[in-house]
C-alpha cells in the first residue's frame, strides 16, 4: 500500500461537479493498494499516518500528529500511485490490485483511521474526481507499507 500525505488547511473531492468529501485543517491521503496488499498493511498504514508528527508545536517543531490538533483526513484512492515508470514511457499498473481486493483495504484504511479517532471523510472509488487542496507548508511525505522507501 502506498500514500501521498500532504498536511493541508483545507481539501475536498469533487465528482461530476458535487462535492463528495471536505475537511478544514488535516491530511489530504491519496492512497494506492497493490495486488499483494492484506488487512496488516491497510492497519499498519492507517496508524503510521495518524500518528505521524507532521503538525508545529508551539515552537514551531512538528512535534504534532492529526490526532494531537484534532484535524481531519481526505483520503482519495488513486492507483496511479502503483504506476512502474522504471521501463519505457508509459507507466505499467500490473501491480495494482483488482477493485475486488482494493476496495476492502481502502475501507479498512479508513476505518483504522477513525478508529485512532480521526475524522475521515473520502472520494468515490475508481470515479474521475477533481481534488482540491490548499497544501499547508507545503509538507508531503510518501509512504509504503512495505518500506521500500
Amino acid at each position: 500500500m502506498r500514500a501521498v500525505v500532504q498536511r493541508v488547511r483545507e481539501s475536498k473531492v469533487m465528482v461530476d461537479g458535487k462535492t463528495v468529501g471536505e475537511i478544514g485543517m488535516g491530511i489530504l491521503v491519496l492512497l494506492g493498494v497493490q495486488e499483494d496488499d492484506t488487512e496488516k498493511d491497510a492497519k499498519y498504514m492507517g496508524e503510521k499516518i495518524a500518528n505521524l508528527r507532521i503538525f508545529q508545536d508551539k515552537s514551531g517543531k512538528m512535534n504534532l500528529s492529526i490526532i494531537d490538533v484534532k484535524g481531519e483526513a481526505l483520503v482519495v484512492s488513486q492507483f496511479t500511485l502503483i504506476g512502474d515508470c522504471r521501463k519505457g514511457r508509459r507507466p505499467s499498473y500490473s501491480h495494482a490490485a483488482k477493485p475486488e481486493l482494493a476496495v476492502p483495504l481502502y475501507e479498512k484504511f479508513i476505518e483504522e483511521m477513525e478508529k485512532q479517532g480521526v475524522h475521515t471523510e473520502e472520494g468515490v472509488f475508481q470515479a474521475m474526481m477533481d481534488v482540491h487542496l490548499v497544501n499547508d507548508g507545503p509538507v508531503t511525505l510518501m509512504i509504503d507499507s512495505k518500506r521500500s522507501f
